[in-house]
């Protein structure tokens, strides 16, 4: 009898996934139809599937340096993200100055004001002091450091036994080498952990790309598809097949860094990093 339960949870999780990710499937059979189909059948088709739709939205938006600008963009977020993140997280953990608990309430505070009510400033910035219009550094420097993961590596690092960095002291290592020689070894799964928190959102980022780009050659694909919704779609022959292929495009590298990260962003390694 203890089976039907077990049965009854395993019928429910698949119908569960079936449901999340039919949005996906109806995204890829989209992509692939000669013509456009909103009806229910539309999501079975028998027959008529090609490609063209992907050689239609490439030939009006460059897709490949689109996707290169798009990783330009997250790849340096990223690497802001872990290199200011880790320095915060291990100075607001592991060094003893005053005004720690205040500037890690204001670290806190940061995250809950949301990023639109600084766009203006922003913008005036880095865009009329700095001249960074249509360049890769100012699409990067709001995103530069992430309060999210500065709080995840600080609690990572209070996790570590205060008997590691009492002897590296004793021997004489200074903070920098502590941090790089007993502190990062032992700290991984936050690393990975950041890396998966932040990277979906600079990828996916429009609002302000689109802000600061106005050259068609350094927008990312997200503005980039957006720009052909809005201007070019309405002559597409089959202007829905083409905004579903750009849009697969889009959702591409972010399905296969989850498929290739999936047992590590589900394992009980990254849930320890939000523990005090």
């Amino acid at each position: 009898m203890a089976r039907w339960p077990t049965a009854v949870r395993y019928v429910v999780l698949f119908l569960g996934a079936l449901i999340f990710l039919f949005p996906f499937y109806y995204m890829l059979i989209g992509s692939l139809q000669s013509e456009p189909d909103t009806s229910i059948g539309g999501a079975f088709p028998t027959s008529g599937l090609t490609f063209g739709n992907y050689t239609d939205i490439n030939s009006r938006v460059d897709l490949v340096g689109s996707l290169i600008n798009s990783g330009v963009f997250t790849g340096g977020v990223l690497l802001c993200t872990v290199v200011f993140g880790v320095l915060a997280g291990y100075a607001l953990a592991r060094l003893q100055f005053r005004g720690r608990g205040t500037l890690f309430a204001l670290v806190l505070l940061v995250q809950v004001i949301p990023f639109q009510l600084l766009l203006v400033p922003l913008y005036v910035l880095i865009v009329r002091g700095y001249g960074l219009a249509d360049s890769y550094l100012g699409m990067i420097l709001p995103f530069a450091i992430n309060t999210t993961a500065v709080f995840v590596f600080r609690q990572f690092f209070l996790q570590l036994p205060d008997d590691l960095f009492a002897a590296a002291r004793l021997d004489g290592a200074g903070e920098l080498r502590i941090l790089r020689s007993v502190a990062l070894p032992l700290v991984r799964p936050a690393l990975l952990t950041a890396v998966l928190l932040t990277f979906i959102g600079p990828w996916n980022e429009f609002l302000w790309p689109f802000l600061i780009t106005k050259e068609a050659d350094m927008q990312p694909l997200a503005v980039s598809l957006a720009n052909y919704i809005s201007n070019v779609s309405s002559r597409a022959a089959n202007p829905f097949g083409a905004i579903l292929a750009g849009a697969c495009v889009l959702a591409a590298p972010a399905v296969a860094l989850f498929i290739a990260f999936q047992r590590q962003f589900t394992s009980t390694d990254i849930g320890s990093g939000v523990k005090g």
